[in-house]
Order: C-alpha cells, then structure tokens, then sequence
C-alpha cells in the first residue's frame, strides 16, 4: 500500500444522474438475473506459517501491497481455538443475552416513500436459543439445517433481496463482549490475533487512545441467522478492521479497494438512491446515508459501472481485513458467531486525514480525535530508535512523518494568514488536549480560537473566514505548549529523503488550503525557515 492521499479519480461527471429503482422499475440492467454472481473474482487467501503468524501487524504490512488492491482478504489460522465461543459465552460470561435487531429482507427505493432502517428491535436471546431458531428458520425453508453449497445460499439471498415484500431476519450486531477465550491452554486466544488486545499492540496508533470505543478499541461479536445481513459501509475514519469467525455457517463477504471508493460512492449516488432523499449534492450526500449502514444493493451494479468489487466465503478459524476506505457488505449463511474491531497503522494516516475532512464537511463529530494521534505518534517516534515493531523507515514511520509534516506546515501557514486577517489576533497557550470546533467539529489537537462571535472554539479554517468573525472583538489564538518541539520534529522529519517533495505534493491537494490564493501568502516565511529561537517566547512569530 503506498504512502500518498487516496486519490478521488473519477470525475462525478462520468454518471450523469440516471436514477433508476433497484427493483426493475425503468431499470436498463437485470439486478435479478443471479448470473453475475458468477462473474465475481475471489480475493486473496493467505495462509501463515506459525512464525508468520506471530506478530499480526507486521504479517498485515507484509501483505499489504498486494491484498489491498482487493478492498478485502482472508487470512487462515494456522491456531484454533481450545475452547468453543459456545462454552466461553455461556459459561464465562453468566447470563450473556443479546438482543437483536430485525432486518426487512428487501432491497428498498431509496425514494423519500420508500428507506430502509434496522432500528425495529427484536427479542432477546441466549447463544443457545438464537441458535435453535436460527436453524429452524433454515430447515423450515430447505428442509435441512446445513450444508446448503454458498452459490446456492448467494443465489437465494439476492432472490430474495429482489423479489421479497414482508420477510424478516434478525441479527445480534454490535453485542458487547468477546468470544476468545482467557484460557491459559487456548494457544489462539493467547496470541496476538486476540481481538481484545490486537487494537493496542505495539504500532498500532489505538494504543494511543486514553478511553475504550466499543467496536473501535474493544470488539464486538455478531450473532447471523440465514441472511442477515451488513449493508454495504466503509469503517469509521476509514480503519483497518479485522473479523474473527468463531463457529457456524460461512459468511459471504463483498469488498470494494480503497482506491475505487470514489467511484464506489458515485454509483451509489447515481443508482441507488434518489435526488430528493440526498441532503448534499456530489459524493459526500451519498457518504452521508451510507453512513447509517442499511444500503444494501447486487454487486452487479457496481459490476455493469466498471467500479472493482471482489468475493470471499469466510468459514470458522478465518479472518478477514478490510484495508482503509474499503467498502464492504456481506450476509451469513445461517447461525454463526463472529468477531470485529478496529486497528490503524502508519499507512491509515493518509486516509484518516481525508475521513476527518469529510467529517467536517459534514458537521459529523469525530469518532477519534485523529490530530491527537498523528501528533503523539510523531513525538513518539522522534524519540525512539524504532517505531515499536517497525523501523524508522518503514512504510508506516514514513507515512507518519509525512503527514505529520504536512499538518505542521498547514498549520504554521493558517496561522500566519490568521495574524495578517485579524490584527487584534492574541495568543494563549492551551494543555487542554483535543476540542472539537462547535461549527464543523474537527477536532482541534494543536491550535484553535476563541472568538466572542461563537460561544463554543472553532477551528483556525473558520477563523480565515471572515463571515465567521463580525463582532471586531479581540480573537484568541489557542496554541498548544509544545509547538515548538512539534515544528522542531517536524523539521527533522522534512531533511529525511523523499519527505519534503512527498510533503509539498500533498498539500497541493489539501482542501483546506486550496482557497488561499497566491496573494494572501505573500510576505509568508514557512515555519521551517524560521529562526525557533526567536519563537521561545509567546510564540512571537506565528
């Protein structure tokens, strides 16, 4: 996976908006003809050997560059588990119910008529109890509980998809807990593919998180019926996650890579739903009800649109990785039992930057205050002789230093535009760690402002804007207290080969600079020219 801003490489021009029902209505292409399933290339399939398998975020490097051209992969244990989930859910965990949520079987309109939400909630259930409705539904419906071939399952799910009115299933998603075992014997459980403690290894940058963010830091199990189902999504922040399937029938997963979610979301916008339900124009109006996770389409639309989408079967003892910004969506093949969280290492930064922008662009609060991370693990790794489990000039360290760089930079070059703008700017050091901007929500790590005209801060991008400040009053600057050995960091990281010209590349395509013109910058000095002793005091020279 190289290190640079995913690009948005198609233009939105290329799908004039042609909105057709999924259901048939109008519609040019056959969503129901099942042939297309056909069509679907498998994703890559990695088996480790035990020495490879023994540190899960060095193995995931290693195969990076190839699996995240798929969106998806499976990685096969070579461990299994000692103890059955049945037995750790049921007996270390007393009293473990779920409750789950109820699924309409059906694809929807997307018209203002016609949404599809998840909110309607069912029973609750024990493991055990799930599990014996679950396969009665499966031998009421095939007179078998098992056994069904998977192209036969993918056949009748999107049958069903299409064709269905009233049928539901239910689905026990975003449970509390987890299945690994805390048997001293269960040698799985005891490595480091442990989902309770995979999130906060040593590089991955949610070690850094002081608070658990369930789903994100600690995992969450989810409990399938025959076709339940996840709508089609992309993780929060665009984060690495990685699925565990403890025990039952497979799941079917569809991927879409990093690379293509662009065009991913123009389909979408296009094809799926309707003009009048999208609350912003371009991409991010789609973005913006994808985020609800309950579109669900064929992949064959994205097939007939020339966007890449790619198929794995996931049995027990399997994980499957979703690479940054990779749409996915899938459905279970009867009972089953898996497990999900979060990771990020270096090569996430520069998707996480581009999610914290969209997030802003929509208002949407932060789910991880990203410029904390990015800072505390630049400080991190200047002060070590190698970034946890890579060396300092690994891709991930690479990919660090780079973004943190071109943070700093930005920073430096608002700021100076901020002191020109505003003459009664004034400057107060801040330790309070992140705060959000109370108009956009961004979360705000090294620098924000105080201004009479908002109760709340807001972030230095609105301060250049001068609709935002209209009352004239004095404006203060809210600087952290280590900038400078930030700046200092930085300017190290900058005389390292390749980092400056990979930096200035990317603010070229930094959205929020893009509006500065030439002339505003005129007389501007990058802070990495600048003398920092001169700084020291007040940070007399933004």
């Amino acid at each position: 996976m190289e290190c640079a801003t995913p690009p948005d490489i198609l233009n939105a021009d290329s799908f004039p908006h042609s909105y057709s029902p999924l259901l048939g209505k109008g519609s040019s292409s056959k969503h129901t003809d099942s042939e297309w399933t056909n069509k679907l290339t498998e994703c890559p399939v990695y088996r480790p050997t035990l020495e490879e398998f023994e540190d899960p975020l060095v193995y995931l490097l290693k195969i990076a560059p190839e699996a995240s051209k798929y969106g998806i992969c499976k990685i096969v244990s070579p461990l299994s588990s000692s103890v059955p989930p049945g037995i750790v859910l049921m007996k270390e965990k007393s009293g473990f119910k779920f409750r789950t949520d109820v699924q309409p079987l059906r694809v929807a309109e997307w018209d203002m008529n016609d949404k599809i939400t998840f909110l309607m909630r069912g029973r609750k259930y024990t493991l055990r109890e799930f599990e014996n409705m679950a396969n009665r539904v499966v031998a009421r419906k095939y007179c078998i509980s098992g056994c069904l071939p998977s192209s036969f399952l993918e056949r009748e799910f999107w049958h069903q998809m299409m064709h269905g009115k009233n049928e539901t299933v239910e689905y026990g998603i975003n449970v509390d807990g987890s299945a690994f075992s805390s048997a001293s014997n269960d040698r799985l459980a005891r490595s480091k593919w442990n989902l309770k403690t995979l999130p906060r290894l040593a590089g991955s940058m949610l070690r850094l998180l002081e608070n658990e963010i369930p789903g994100v830091t600690d995992p969450m199990l989810y409990v399938g019926m025959l076709f339940s189902m996840f709508a089609w999504h992309v993780e929060d922040h665009y984060l690495y996650s990685i699925n565990y399937h403890h025990c039952g029938a497979p799941k079917t997963w569809y991927g879409v890579p990093g690379h293509a979610a662009f065009e991913f979301e123009s389909v979408v916008q296009h094809y799926v739903y309707a003009r009048e339900i999208l609350l912003t124009d371009g991409e991010d109006g789609a973005f913006d009800l994808l985020v609800e996770k309950t579109t669900m389409f064929p992949p064959n639309l994205l097939l007939e649109n020339s966007v890449p989408v790619y198929k794995a079967v996931q049995i027990p003892g399997e994980y499957v990785i979703t690479f940054p910004r990779a749409y996915h969506a899938g459905f279970s093949h009867g009972f089953n039992c898996g497990e999900a969280v979060n990771f990020a290492i270096g090569d996430w930064l520069p998707f996480g930057a581009v999610a914290s922008d969209r997030y802003a662009l929509l208002a949407r609060m932060p789910i991880i205050p990203y410029e904390e991370l990015l800072c505390r693990e630049a400080i991190s790794l200047s002060k070590s002789s190698s970034s946890d489990n890579f060396s300092k000039d690994s891709l991930p360290s690479r990919c660090v230093k780079i973004s943190f760089a071109c943070l700093i930079r930005l920073h430096h070059c608002v700021r100076w535009l901020l002191k020109r703008l505003q003459a009664s700017l004034s400057l107060s050091p801040n330790s309070q760690g992140t705060i959000f901007c109370s108009l956009c929500k961004r979360d705000c790590y090294v620098a924000h402002i105080k201004c009479n005209c908002q109760t709340d801060p807001i972030c230095l991008f609105h301060g250049t804007e001068s609709s935002n400040c209209l009352c004239g009053s004095n404006c203060i600057l809210s600087l952290r207290g280590d900038l400078l050995e930030m700046e200092a960091v930085a300017r190290i990281f900058e005389q390292e080969e390749g980092i400056l010209e990979d930096v200035e590349q990317r603010l070229k395509c930094d959205l929020r600079i893009k509006n500065i013109t030439p002339c505003m910058l005129e007389g501007y000095t990058p802070y990495c020219e600048v003398n920092l002793e001169l700084d020291s005091d007040c940070f007399t020279m933004l």
